[in-house]
């Protein structure tokens, strides 16, 4: 990293600590990410990093909403402006793809603070991702409906859950395969499925 966090005010030292382990999960299963491991990473002492984040767990919290932020406001600003409804999901669909191109270790996060039994700081975060994401969509599903664009009969609970479901069965192929940016390539035509699924006769 550029940047030298020793000598970093504590926001902008937590903000380096966060973005350190995004940049650690990218090619260390993310379960094997020990403070030591980020310290070292970071050029710091455990010791430095606890004197800003309380525990190991507060961290991944941290992480969390640094993922939840910035995904959201990136397909936000995707579907900004973009009077169609299915052109605004296709936006922020293939904008969420250039996250995790931009990101590997966001979904390797994910899908392992999902994956645990207890119910951590970090997967309720997870968890309320995925809810404000799906909102976004019930709204322009809705929307599609009004306009004619999206078949009247779509159930908008489903759609949605697919649409996630769709981006996070080809960031799975893509991890399958050892190229992330394998998902560029497949995401129009899968995206394209998708949208014909949904379209109403307009």
């Amino acid at each position: 990293m550029d940047t030298h966090p020793k000598h970093l005010p504590a926001d902008e030292r937590r903000a380096v600590t966060v973005e350190a382990v995004v940049e650690l999960a990218g090619s260390v299963n993310p379960s094997e990410i020990t403070t030591a491991a980020i310290a070292k990473h970071m050029k710091v002492t455990q010791g430095a990093l606890f004197r800003h984040f309380p525990s190991k767990d507060a961290i991944w919290r941290s992480v969390m909403e640094w993922v939840a932020e910035r995904l959201l406001a990136r397909i936000d600003r995707a579907a900004s402006g973009i009077e169609s409804p299915l052109d605004a999901m296709q936006a922020m669909f293939m904008s969420h793809v250039e996250f995790i191109v931009e990101h590997p270790g966001v979904p390797r996060m994910m899908f392992g603070e999902l994956q645990r039994a207890e119910a951590s700081p970090a997967k309720r975060m997870a968890q309320t991702l995925i809810q404000r994401y799906g909102e976004r969509l019930h709204a322009l599903i809705e929307r599609g409906k009004e306009s004619g664009e999206i078949a009247a009969e779509v159930n908008n609970q489903a759609a949605a859950t697919l649409f996630i479901g769709t981006i996070q069965g080809l960031v799975m192929q893509s991890m399958l395969s050892g190229d992330i940016e394998r998902i560029r390539s497949d995401a129009p035509g899968v995206y394209a499925i998708y949208q014909r699924g949904i379209r109403g006769r307009k």
